[in-house]
This record gives structure tokens, sequence and C-alpha cells, in this order.
């Protein structure tokens, strides 16, 4: 099969992204062989590609995102042989792609409890693309522990995860969404680089209550700090990114305004689920997306390249949405 494979000769040595002939994954006891058809390019697989998971294992074919057909499956359960045919989506969580082969080769194996099947909404492109943006949309909602009556304030609500954040955040019925971008395309609610304060426009747009809830996806301390003022009593904020390189990882808070107010910060890492943990979010997620509640990106939005293209027009092009068609 075509694949990418990682290598690393040593810890201070960059990892090396070539395309290799491997053989065929061997189907083993309780996993499925999946034909991939497509997948994603995530922001998460070329920090791999640099070196930025320390976890990795090396040889790795990296990838966590994808879709495809269930080929085969070995497993102690007679009616397990009803996988076989279907097609199947699903994400990473914390090994696939890391410490097990992932998913940017024709095939993969699979664990049968981690198998989900594709919804109808989504096309076999839009399939491929989903798994990590909305599971961590859901984990942050959750670890938020978001309530109908809350005030939710989404920062980078353009970007993959801020948009299911603010599309599931709807969904739950939330007493009000409101949105927080650097561009608006429609126009967020808050601008965040209009210059104006963002202290003020929050206070403005919520009657000086400030917001229940924050989803923070955007990774700006400075942000960070002057948003966590304007949370209301009993108030979370979660938050998935982080300042990276050479620029400083400290956040500055007041303590006592923390405690009297009974705020709860909340990190999300998507990275720290299992493979079987991620497919129970997508498996939750299935009726808001047959319902159109929960919307992939158009295809239109897409950039598809050949595997034999991936590395120099996908992984060397951290500007475009690329989805790597397998076939």
């Amino acid at each position: 099969m075509r694949a990418l494979e990682l290598t690393r000769t040593s810890a201070s040595d960059p990892p090396e992204l070539k395309i290799k002939d491997l053989p065929v994954p061997q189907l083993k006891l309780g996993h499925a062989l999946v034909r991939i058809h497509y997948a994603f390019i995530q922001p998460s697989d070329r920090l791999n590609a640099q070196g930025g998971f320390s976890y990795t294992t090396f040889p790795r074919v990296p990838g966590r995102d994808y879709s495809g057909t269930v080929i085969d499956i070995m497993s102690d359960h007679p009616e397990s042989k009803s996988w076989v045919g279907k097609h199947v989506y699903g994400t990473s969580g914390s090994s696939l792609g890391f410490e097990t082969d992932g998913t940017h080769a024709q095939y993969c194996l699979i664990p049968e409890n981690a198998l989900v099947e594709k919804p109808s909404r989504l096309s076999s492109i839009q399939a491929a693309t989903v798994g990590v943006p909305f599971t961590t949309a859901l984990i942050c909602l959750q670890r938020a522990q978001v309530k109908a009556d809350d005030v939710v304030l989404v920062l980078g609500a353009r970007g993959a995860v801020g948009s299911a954040v603010v599309q599931m955040a709807r969904a739950m019925g939330c007493r009000r969404v409101l949105t927080a971008a650097r561009r608006g395309d429609p126009t967020p609610d808050i601008v965040l680089d209009s210059g104006g304060s963002i202290k003020e426009s929050i206070s403005k747009l919520t009657g000086g209550n400030g917001v229940d809830v924050v989803i923070d996806t955007v990774g700006d301390l400075a942000l960070m700090a002057a948003v966590m003022e304007q949370l209301a009593l009993q108030g979370r904020y979660a938050w998935i990114a982080a300042p990276r390189g050479a620029d400083s990882k400290q956040l500055a808070f007041d303590v006592f305004k923390a405690y009297r107010k009974e705020i709860s910060l909340v990190g999300c890492n998507s990275a720290a689920r299992t493979l079987e943990q991620t497919a129970e979010y997508l498996r939750s997620m299935s009726g808001w997306i047959e319902t159109g509640l929960l919307k992939a990106q158009d295809e239109s939005q897409l950039s598809i390249v050949r595997i034999e293209d991936a590395i120099t027009s996908g992984y060397g092009n951290p500007t475009r949405k690329m989805v790597i068609n397998m076939s």
C-alpha cells in the first residue's frame, strides 16, 4: 500500500516524512481493516511531522481523521461481520498516528469498538475532515459543563473547532451564543482585531452580567486574561490552544477575584482521549449531524491532493485545508 511514514534517527533530529510502499496491515483480533478513502491533514498532523509530540514512536504512519470502508474484521463475535462493506469515519484520540500507525495510508487497522458508521448527510470527503474539530468541540462543552441557560462566548468562532462549538451550543439550546473572530463573514458579535476593548464589548452584549462560559480556540494569553475578567459568577473558561515556540506560556490573573466568583479554568485536549472515547463522541453527535444542526464544511472550501503529492502540496501548505485522496 502507499503510505506516508515518519522516521527519526535521533531525539535531537526532526522527523523525516516520506511516501513509502508498505505492507498492508495484518488483521488482528478485535480490529477491522479499513480501506481509507480520504484523510484530512489536521494542524496536529503537521505538528507531529515536525516532532511536536514527545510520545510519538517511530517509524510511524501519521494521520488522525479519515473516512473509509471496512474490508475485513477479526472478532470473536459472528455479528461483527456485519461491519464489512460499511462506510465508516473517525479520528485518533491519543494513539492513532502517534503510537500506532495512522490514517495517511491506503489501509489502516481500527479497533472494532472504535468503528463509527458515517452519517448519510456527510460526504466521504466531509467525513474525513470533522473528527478532531467535532470531538474537540464536544469535549470543551462537556468539560465546561454547559447548560441550556448559559450565555456562551466562543473565541475563534470562524475556525474548525470554534464553528463546531457554536453549532453544538445552539443545538444544546443555550440561552445565547456569542461569537468572536478576527474576521467576519458572517459578521461575528465581536471582531477581535477591531481595536476596541473586548471587555467593553462583552459587558455591552451581556448588560454587564458577563458570560457563563468561554470556549477559547485562539491561544492568545492577553486575550485570555482580558476575557477571564468578564466571566459571570461560577463562570467556566475552557481552552484548547496556547502559544508555541519562544512565547511565554505564563498567565497571570487575580486569584482573589477568581475565588470570589468561583470561576473554573479547564484545559481541553482531544489527544488525551482513547480511540474508543473519540468514537463514542462521534456516535453521540450523529443525531445533530443527520438533522442538519451540525454541519461540516462545504467541499468547495477544501483542497484535494493525491497521496503522491501529500507531502509537498499537503503537509507543505499549512494555509490550505487539505484532504488526501487515497485512491
